[in-house]
C-alpha cells in the first residue's frame, strides 16, 4: 500500500501526535461510518482506508516503517527490487510521468467528467430529535446543471455542432521536447475546453456556461440516534459535475443542544442523581427524566453511595436498528448544607447508638492505618 498517503487520508501532518492521529481517526470514522451511510459504496471504501490508515499511524514500529520505506512491513515489504511496475523505491513511475505532463502522459483523461464539488453545512437538533430522529428542511445554495440547456451550454440544448478541432473527442494530441526526448500526450482541447461542441447560439438563461447557482429546498429524515459531530452524507445533492461527472455530495454535519439532565455516553443516557442522605439510608422514590417524558425509581433502604441503577432499554435508539441503549442513574449521597443544634443532637445520638462497627468499609479503613505503623 505504498501509494496511499496515510497522512493525507486522515488529514494531518507528517509530524502529528498520537492524540492528533486519533482524534483525526475518530472525526473520519464518525464521519464514514456505514450506519450512517447505508448503501454508500464510496463512503465504505473511505471508512476502510480510514481504519487502514489508523493501523498504521496507530503503531509506533508500523509508522517508523511506513514513513522510511512506504510500508508497514519495512524494507522487506517492497518484495525484493523495484521497477517500474513496483515502484521507483515506493513512487510510481505513472505518477512522475503525471507531474512532468500534466496528467496526460500515456492515458486518455482529457475529456473525463469531473465529479461536483461537496458541499458542507451544519444543521442544529435538539436532544429529542437527535434521540427520536425527525423531518428537516432546509435550502442550500448549490450549482445545478442548467435545465433549458441540458448543461450545454446551447440553445434549447441543440444550437451546437461539432467541434472541428478534435471532432468532437474533447482532446487532442500534442507531441513535446522533454528531458525525455520528443514525447506525445494527449490534452483537453483548447477550442471547446474539452466539451467536443462549438456552441453557435447560446443559452439565455445561462449565458452558455451550461449551469447556473440555484437556491435548492432539502428534505431530510434525521435516523433516530445521530449523535453530535457525526455526518450525514446525501449523495449527489452537492454541486453539478462538469462534462457530465457525477454531482458532489451534501455533508450535513451534526450539532446537538445538550440535555438539561441526561448526558450520552453512546447510545445509553447517563445521569449522576444527588439525593438526601436519609433517602439512601431510609429508602424512598425519586422521579427522573427519560429522552421523553418521566418515570419513579424505588430506592432501597441502605442503599450505599455511587450505586448505579440500570433502566433496560431506556437509552437511545442504535442506528439503523430496533435497539436500544440504556438509561443509568448514579445514586450519590448528599450532606446537609447545614445543620442546627438539635440536628446535631439527633446526629450524634445516632452515632453513640450505631457506632463505628455498623460501617465495614470504614472500620476496614482503620485496620488498615493501623498496620501501617507496624
Amino acid at each position: 500500500m505504498a501509494n496511499k498517503d496515510y497522512y493525507e487520508i486522515l488529514g494531518v501532518e507528517r509530524n502529528a501526535t498520537s492524540d492528533e492521529i486519533k482524534s483525526a481517526y475518530r472525526k473520519l470514522a464518525k464521519k464514514y461510518h456505514p450506519d450512517l451511510n447505508p448503501n454508500n459504496a464510496e463512503a465504505a471504501e473511505k471508512f476502510k482506508e480510514v481504519n487502514e490508515a489508523y493501523e498504521v499511524l496507530s503503531d509506533n514500529t508500523k509508522r517508523s516503517n511506513y514513513d522510511q520505506f512506504g510500508n508497514a512491513s519495512g524494507p522487506q515489504g517492497f518484495g525484493g527490487g523495484a521497477g517500474f511496475g513496483d515502484g521507483f523505491g515506493g513512487f510510481d513511475f505513472g505518477d512522475i510521468m503525471s507531474n512532468f505532463f500534466g496528467g496526460g502522459f500515456g492515458g486518455n483523461t482529457a475529456s473525463r467528467g469531473y465529479r461536483g464539488e461537496d458541499i458542507a453545512v451544519t444543521l442544529n437538533l435538539s436532544f429529542e430529535e437527535a434521540v427520536f430522529g425527525c423531518k428537516k428542511t432546509f435550502n442550500i445554495n448549490r450549482v445545478e446543471n442548467c435545465s433549458h440547456c441540458k448543461g450545454t451550454g446551447a440553445k434549447d440544448g441543440t444550437a451546437y455542432t461539432t467541434c472541428p478541432e478534435c471532432n468532437g473527442q474533447g482532446q487532442v494530441r500534442y507531441t513535446e521536447s522533454t528531458i525525455f526526448g520528443r514525447l506525445t500526450r494527449t490534452g483537453i482541447c483548447k477550442s471547446c475546453n474539452g466539451t467536443g461542441k462549438k456552441i453557435k447560439t447560446k443559452c439565455e438563461h445561462c449565458n452558455g456556461n451550461g449551469y447556473k447557482k440555484v437556491t435548492a429546498t432539502i428534505n431530510l429524515d434525521v435516523p433516530a440516534g445521530i449523535d453530535d459531530g457525526q455526518t450525514i452524507t446525501m449523495r449527489g445533492n452537492g454541486n453539478a459535475g462538469v462534462r457530465g461527472g457525477a454531482n458532489g455530495d451534501l455533508q450535513i454535519s451534526v450539532k446537538v443542544a445538550p440535555h438539561k439532565i441526561l448526558t450520552r455516553d453512546g447510545y445509553d443516557l447517563v445521569m449522576r442523581l444527588y439525593v438526601p442522605f436519609y433517602t439512601l439510608l431510609l429508602g424512598g422514590k425519586v422521579e427522573i427524566p427519560l429522552a421523553r417524558g418521566k418515570t419513579t425509581i424505588d430506592i432501597p433502604e441502605n442503599t450505599q453511595s455511587n450505586t448505579t441503577v440500570k433502566l433496560k432499554g431506556k437509552g437511545v435508539k442504535y442506528l439503523n436498528r430496533d435497539t436500544y441503549g440504556n438509561l443509568i442513574v448514579t445514586l450519590i449521597s448528599e450532606a446537609p448544607k447545614s445543620l442546627t443544634r438539635s440536628d446535631k443532637d439527633l446526629l450524634k445520638k445516632l452515632r453513640d447508638t450505631m457506632g463505628e462497627n455498623n460501617f465495614a468499609r470504614y472500620k476496614s479503613y482503620k485496620k488498615d492505618m493501623s498496620n501501617l505503623d507496624k
